[in-house]
């Protein structure tokens, strides 16, 4: 079942309209007509089942015939922290930590970042965007992950207030996931992740983090690369306050 986030807007009575790139991709590439049946999600945790009913080149209208929570979306609130990468390892872990089931990504940039500036053009982010709704509908997700402007390293800190656990993630560290994620007691946590660049966070901004209330993690025996880590470290702490499902 082909899937479609349309904004809350474009809903009236039992009526949802879909954008004019949805319906292009609807008619001539999907190739659905009036009849077929599609899921539209609203980015506020409920989906809806639509039969089309309008499928034009610039038109896409379906009359809404049921309704239920997304059941893909996770209680609990998870912040990659990630730092800046080159093009195409940034926008792998977009998709992948948003197929995972990252509520939020902050481009961070650290002193090992081969990207040196936080000034990301609006056209590169409108992509991102992209890449995080189309990852978001194929893995029957019910919201969009945030993606929040750049910062440098330093700044992060400022946002600590409000996660029930701060991780940042460090090659060699005695401490794991299970470990940090112990003792939480609310059923929908907020947990901070950190993940640095390739080469990693230098010992100094281990220290500093740690200095500022986050706990260092590591991953396991084996050094892996930055968007490797990204996507698994994010699976586990999921994993670890039951929202995979195994």
């Amino acid at each position: 079942m082909n899937r479609f986030f349309v904004s809350t807007s474009e809903f009236e009575g039992d009526q949802v309209r879909l954008s004019r790139e949805q319906a292009h991709q609807v008619r001539h590439v999907l190739r659905l007509g009036s009849g077929d049946a599609i899921v539209v999600l609203d980015d506020r945790g409920a989906e809806y089942d639509v039969t089309l009913t309008t499928v034009g080149s610039k038109e896409a209208v379906g009359r809404v015939t049921g309704t239920r929570d997304a059941a893909g979306e996770p209680a609990v609130q998870l912040t990659l922290f990630q730092s800046l990468l080159i093009r195409e390892k940034f926008e792998w872990v977009l998709q992948k930590a948003t197929e995972v089931g990252a509520a939020q990504i902050v481009p961070v940039l650290t002193a090992r970042s081969l990207v040196r500036t936080k000034q990301i053009e609006e056209n590169k982010l409108d992509r991102w965007r992209r890449i995080v709704v189309e990852a978001a509908e194929q893995s029957h997700r019910g919201r969009i992950p945030k993606i929040e402007p750049a910062i440098p390293f330093g700044d992060v800190f400022s946002r600590f207030v409000g996660f029930d656990r701060f991780l940042i993630a460090a090659p060699f560290q005695t401490a794991t996931l299970h470990d940090a994620l112990q003792g939480i007691g609310r059923q929908d946590p907020s947990i901070a992740l950190m993940i640095g660049p390739e080469g990693g966070f230098t010992d100094e901004e281990v220290a500093t983090a740690r200095e500022k209330g986050a706990v260092a993690v590591g991953l396991g025996p084996r050094v892996l690369r930055t968007e490797t880590a990204a996507v698994v470290a994010s699976a586990l702490v999921l994993y670890e306050l039951g929202e995979m499902g195994l």
